[in-house]
C-alpha cells in the first residue's frame, strides 16, 4: 500500500506544480524559475502553495486572448467531426467481424490490426500524398477523413459483440427480428460499453494530437490547441500553465467519467480466443 501511494503521488506531482502554478503571479514565477529563465546555473524552487495566488493569468488568457478560443473551436471541429464519423463506420465494421461469417474475414480483420499497431510515422507520406492528390490538406479535412477510418475502435467493438450471447441473437431471429433490428435492438445497447470506451481512448488520442495536425495543417489559424501550447513565449509561461488547465479539464473530467468503461474495455481486448 505505501509503495502504491508512492507511486501514485509521482503520478500526481506533475499535475499538482501545473495546477498551482497557474495560480502564481509573474513575479513569483519568474522569481521560482529565473534560473530556467535567464539560462543560469542554480536550482528551482517550487512551493507546494502559492504565496501570493492571483487569477491574473486565468483573466488575462479567457478574457484578453482570443487567439485561444479560436483554436480551443479549432479542436472542437477536428475532433468532434471525427468521432462521429467513426460511429457511423467503426460501429456497423465491428459488428459485421463479430456476427458474420464471410470470405476473407481474417485477412481483412489481420490487415486492421497492423495497421492500428502502425505508428502514425510509418503512415504520415502516404497519408499525406493521399489527402495532397484530393486537396484536403492545410483544412480540417485532413484531421477527420483518416480518423474516422480509424481501425483501432474496430478491435475494440469486435470484442464486446463477440460477447453477446449467440442464442440471444438466435432467439431474437425466430422472434421475426431481422439484421438491422439486431444490430440496433440488441448489437448497440449490449455492446454500448466497448463503443463508449472506443469513444473514449479515441476522443483523447484527437484531442492531444500534435504530428498529424503539424504535418498536415499549414495555416495558423486552422491549429488546435495542441500546437497553440508550443507558441506561448517563455516569458507567459503563467498563461501557459493556465491553457494546459483548460485544456486538461475536458479530458480529465471525461476519463473519470468513463473509467469503469475503459476498464470494461481492457479486460475484453485482454481475453485471449
Amino acid at each position: 500500500m505505501i509503495i502504491l501511494i508512492l507511486l501514485s503521488v509521482l503520478t500526481v506531482l506533475p499535475l499538482w506544480f501545473v495546477i498551482t502554478g497557474s495560480f502564481m503571479g509573474s513575479g513569483e514565477f519568474s522569481g521560482n524559475f529565473k534560473t530556467v529563465l535567464n539560462d543560469t546555473t542554480g536550482k528551482v524552487s517550487w512551493p507546494f502553495l502559492p504565496l501570493y495566488p492571483t487569477l491574473r493569468s486565468y483573466i488575462e488568457l479567457l478574457l484578453d486572448s482570443p487567439k485561444f478560443f479560436i483554436v480551443f473551436w479549432n479542436s472542437c471541429k477536428q475532433v468532434f467531426p471525427s468521432l462521429l464519423g467513426q460511429l457511423l463506420i467503426a460501429v456497423p465494421a465491428a459488428w459485421s467481424f463479430a456476427r458474420f461469417h464471410f470470405k476473407g474475414k481474417r485477412i481483412i480483420f489481420t490487415i486492421y490490426i497492423i495497421l492500428m499497431v502502425m505508428p502514425f510515422q510509418v503512415t504520415m507520406v502516404s497519408t499525406y500524398l493521399v489527402l495532397d492528390r484530393i486537396h484536403l490538406l492545410d483544412s480540417h479535412l485532413a484531421i477527420i477523413i483518416p480518423a474516422i477510418f480509424s481501425t483501432f475502435p474496430v478491435f475494440i467493438m469486435v470484442k464486446f459483440f463477440k460477447a453477446i450471447p449467440r442464442s440471444l441473437i438466435e432467439a431474437a431471429r425466430i422472434d421475426g427480428a431481422g439484421e438491422w433490428k439486431l444490430f440496433i435492438n440488441i448489437g448497440i445497447p449490449m455492446g454500448a460499453g466497448g463503443i463508449i470506451s472506443a469513444m473514449i481512448l479515441d476522443f483523447l488520442e484527437l484531442y492531444n494530437a500534435i504530428e498529424q495536425p503539424l504535418n498536415f495543417i499549414k495555416t495558423t489559424s486552422l491549429w488546435p490547441l495542441t500546437l497553440y501550447l508550443p507558441g506561448i513565449s517563455v516569458q507567459k509561461a503563467g498563461i501557459s500553465l493556465v491553457a494546459s488547465v483548460v485544456m486538461l479539464l475536458p479530458a480529465l473530467l471525461l476519463f473519470l467519467y468513463g473509467q469503469k468503461y475503459l476498464e470494461q474495455g481492457i479486460m475484453v481486448t485482454g481475453i485471449k480466443e
